[in-house]
C-alpha cells in the first residue's frame, strides 16, 4: 500500500475482455455486469487514479473463431476491432451515467462515434480526470487486444496493466477441471514465456517485459477487486521483472 493508505499506483491500464462484458450471456453485453464495472472504476476513479481501459470484443465477435471457419484473418480481425467500439461505448455510457467522464478514443477513425487514438490527447484526457477508454485494438490486424494493453500501457505511461478475468489469479491448471491446481502470487516474465502459461499472448508479454511493465491478473467479478490492487493489496498475480 501506497502511503497514508493512498493508492500504490497513480496511472493504471485496465484491460477487459469482451468476455467479461458479456457477463454469463454467451453473445452480447451484460448492462448489468457493466454497470458494475462502471461503479469499480468510478472508486478508483475517486481516489486520484487515472484509468485507462481497453476493451476486447469476444462477447460480438471472435476473429480467430472466424478464421478456423475459413474466413479471412485480416477481415475478421477488423470485425473484431468493430466490436471492440460497441463495448467501448457501453462502458462510456455506464461511466457518465455514473458522473464521471469518459471518452471513447478509437484506433480506426470514426469520427461520428469517438475521437482518433491520439497519445498525447489521451494522456491530457487523464490528467484532466477523464477516464480514456481505448478501442479497436491497435488499428492493426493479426494482433489481439493484449497486445493493444500492453502497447497501449506502454505508450501512456502506465505503472500497470490489470488484466481483469474470471479468475483470481493464473494457476498451474485450470481450477475448474484440476482440483489440486494452484494459484501463482508472483511470476518472472521470463517464465511465463517459457512454461508458455496463459496470461496474456507472447507478442503483449514480451511488450510489458522489455519495458517493464507490470501485469496483475485478477478477478474482476468480486466486487471492489479494482479498488484492492490498486491500493497494493496482494491478490491475484503479479507479473513482473523476477518472480
Amino acid at each position: 500500500m501506497g502511503v497514508n493508505g493512498s493508492p500504490k499506483y497513480n496511472r493504471v491500464l485496465l484491460k477487459l475482455s469482451g468476455e467479461a462484458l458479456g457477463g454469463s450471456r454467451d453473445y452480447g453485453i451484460d448492462l448489468e455486469v457493466v454497470e458494475t464495472i462502471a461503479a469499480q472504476v468510478k472508486r478508483v476513479h475517486q481516489m486520484g487514479v487515472q484509468v485507462a481501459v481497453v476493451v476486447g470484443g469476444g462477447n460480438i465477435f471472435r476473429g480467430l473463431a472466424a478464421t478456423e471457419r475459413g474466413f479471412d484473418r485480416a477481415t475478421g480481425d477488423y470485425m473484431g476491432m468493430l466490436a471492440t467500439v460497441i463495448n467501448a461505448l457501453a462502458l462510456q455510457d455506464a461511466l457518465e451515467r455514473t458522473g464521471i467522464p469518459a471518452r471513447t478514443m478509437t484506433a480506426i477513425q470514426m469520427p461520428q462515434v469517438a475521437e482518433p487514438y491520439i497519445r498525447r490527447r489521451a494522456v491530457r484526457h487523464l490528467e484532466k480526470g477523464r477516464v480514456v477508454i481505448l478501442a479497436a485494438g491497435t488499428g492493426n490486424p493479426y494482433f489481439t487486444t493484449d497486445t493493444t494493453a500492453a502497447l497501449r500501457a506502454v505508450e501512456i505511461e502506465a505503472d500497470v496493466i490489470l488484466k481483469a478475468t474470471k479468475v483470481d489469479g493464473v494457476y498451474t491448471a485450470d481450477p475448474k477441471r484440476d482440483p489440486t491446481a494452484t494459484k501463482f502470487e508472483r511470476l518472472g516474465y521470463l517464465e511465463v514465456l517459457n512454461r508458455g502459461i496463459e496470461v496474456m499472448d507472447n507478442t503483449a508479454l514480451t511488450l510489458c517485459m522489455d519495458n517493464d511493465v507490470p501485469i496483475v491478473v485478477f478477478n474482476l467479478l468480486t466486487q471492489g477487486n479494482i479498488e484492492r490492487v490498486v491500493m497494493g493489496e496482494e491478490i491475484g498475480t503479479l507479473v513482473g521483472a523476477s518472480a
